[in-house]
């Protein structure tokens, strides 16, 4: 049976409990545009009829059982509403429209606008305070807080092993601003920041039910580190922390009862800190470490684990929905919007991103590790330039050590300054930021030279940030695949040109595009065939 243009085609068995469809025949569509709109009208039901050996379809009419007149239906797809998409209890937790949660970005490129526009979407977005000194944090917060009095919005928390004062800051202004939500990205093991954090917002109401005050979502990509989020906090910490007067007893206690984090968010192949992770064999791994972790503890709240990187179509919008995640998390799509804290230029290369055109580079907070994170190779020659300074880490104890024809090259090429300024430069910005830093590397000739090379790859972000004019060649740019695919779903459309990409329109396209390919998948495996041009879900403008 088809269509006149054969674009449909039904190879499947009638329907279990035979029914036909009543109607007014000209509800029915038999045309490309037609059966696409009835397909897209997701707040309605769909019919696919059998109309004189025709193959229709409507949103219309209703199905009454077989013997009745009316015409055959042979397949049918209920409403769906984007926020049956994910887990309803992450929605009524913090408050939501949609099981959809904008990822931080360091050094504010997921900015107070970003958070501020995603929230007023109904959306959790997480503001990029890595890398922020305290008095930005404050201000951050003040502006999202009188913009969002009621949410929903989270400030981030990255783990800084070589900063420590930062993470400790953070914290500290979290809890005088009583930022309701954490975003614990970039841990290698729990810390006494984000223990204290979590468990200080923990009382017992008159049911004498544990009330969760300070919510954390564990941003991770190891089952060992998915683990230590997923159970309740080392009773060595909690014990410190009493010791220290931070904590109260009842809420040691407590917090022993309750896991350390709410949510996990699985994160595979993304921009900046990633392993490269592919999503379809993380999140699985990670949901059934959850699930082995419930049974173990029988949490009252069982946690919910939501997933990122790579979520940029929808398709992989649908596809991680359809793996089971809770919510998804978008990085790279957001910092190419309007509202990101990415400068004009730096968004420019975004939108031309193809998927192949990322790398990794060594990264500031983590480069005496020998950490990695995923950035944007077209366009720059950041990556090149900050692989050279840690293979001349590697290499030697000491800036004085290094050939004086290498130095010479840094000076002109990468840094544009003598090493002796650089250095001054390290001493002013520590200062402020983590005097300790300074104190550290004074008889450690290794350390100064790891801070010295650390304040290029720290500026190039900042760079990309703020335009620094003439420093294009040297943006540091976090980016994944997810971008370029993103690029290559858009082509054609409105969303094409970075100055149309809002990012609460990019998340509806992205939750109405994979309610729309559920609708057709639905459709398909009772025996519908569709044409390919009615498998393409392309942005229209929303307003």
């Amino acid at each position: 049976m088809t269509t006149p243009n054969s674009s449909l085609h039904f190879y499947g068995q009638s329907l279990s409990q035979p029914q036909v469809w009543q109607g007014a025949a000209q509800s029915l569509r038999f045309d490309l545009p037609g059966i696409k709109a009835k397909l897209l009208n997701l707040t309605r039901p769909c019919y696919v009829v059998n109309m004189q050996n025709q193959l229709g379809v409507t949103n219309e009419g209703q199905l009454v059982p077989s013997g009745t007149s009316g015409q055959p239906v042979m397949a049918t797809a209920m409403p769906i509403a984007l926020s049956q998409l994910g887990d309803p209890t992450f929605l009524s937790f913090y408050g939501l429209k949609f099981a959809y949660m904008g990822g931080s970005m360091a050094n504010a490129i997921s900015s107070t606008a970003l958070v501020i526009a995603l929230g007023q979407a109904g959306m959790l977005c997480s503001f990029g305070s890595a890398g922020m000194v305290p008095a930005r944090i404050e201000e951050a917060i003040k502006e999202v807080q009188q913009a969002l009095p009621n949410g929903p919005y989270a400030f981030n928390l990255i783990h800084s092993p070589n900063e420590e004062a930062l993470e400790r800051n953070a914290i500290q202004l979290y809890l005088r601003y009583n930022v309701p939500i954490v975003e614990a990205s970039a841990y290698l093991d729990l810390t006494p920041h984000i223990v204290h954090y979590r468990a200080a917002g923990l009382s017992v109401n008159q049911q004498n039910q544990i009330v969760i005050k300070n919510k954390v979502i564990a941003k991770l990509s190891r089952r060992e580190v998915a683990a230590k989020f997923m159970q309740p906090a080392p009773v060595k910490i909690l014990r410190q922390l009493v010791e220290q007067g931070l904590i109260s007893e009842l809420q040691a206690n407590l917090a022993q009862q309750i896991p350390v984090a709410d949510d996990i968010t699985a994160e595979a192949d993304s921009g900046g800190h990633t392993d490269n992770r592919p999503l379809v064999s993380l999140l699985p791994s990670i949901i059934a470490l959850r699930d082995e972790i419930q049974a173990k503890y029988n949490y009252a709240q069982p946690l919910r684990v939501g997933a990122g990187g790579g979520v940029s179509t929808p398709a992989s919008t649908l596809a991680t929905f359809m793996m089971g995640a809770a919510y998804v998390v978008t990085g790279s799509v957001n910092q190419a919007c309007v509202e990101s804290g990415a400068c004009v230029h730096a968004r420019k290369l975004l939108a031309e991103a193809n998927m192949a055109d990322v790398t990794m580079a060594p990264a500031a907070d983590m480069f005496e590790m020998g950490v990695k994170l995923q950035v944007l190779k077209r366009g720059t020659f950041f990556p090149m330039r900050a692989q050279k300074l840690y293979e001349l880490y590697k290499t030697y104890d000491s800036l004085e050590a290094i050939p004086s024809d290498e130095k010479e090259k840094l000076e002109k090429q990468i840094f544009r300054r003598s090493l002796n300024d650089i250095w001054d430069g390290c001493v002013s910005f520590f200062q402020e930021r983590d005097p300790d830093q300074i104190s550290r590397a004074l008889d450690n000739p290794k350390r100064k030279m790891a801070l010295v090379f650390r304040w290029y790859l720290g500026l190039s972000s900042r760079w990309a940030v703020v335009g620094e004019k003439g420093r294009e060649m040297d943006y540091q740019i976090w980016c994944g695949p997810a971008m370029g695919a993103f690029n290559d779903w858009v082509h054609g459309t409105y969303l094409e040109s970075p100055e149309a990409r809002h990012a609460p329109e990019v998340a509806q396209h992205l939750l109405i595009g994979a309610a729309f390919l559920y609708r057709l998948q639905h459709l398909k495996m009772q025996g519908l065939q569709l044409a390919p041009e009615y498998g393409q879900y392309q942005p229209q403008p929303l307003r």
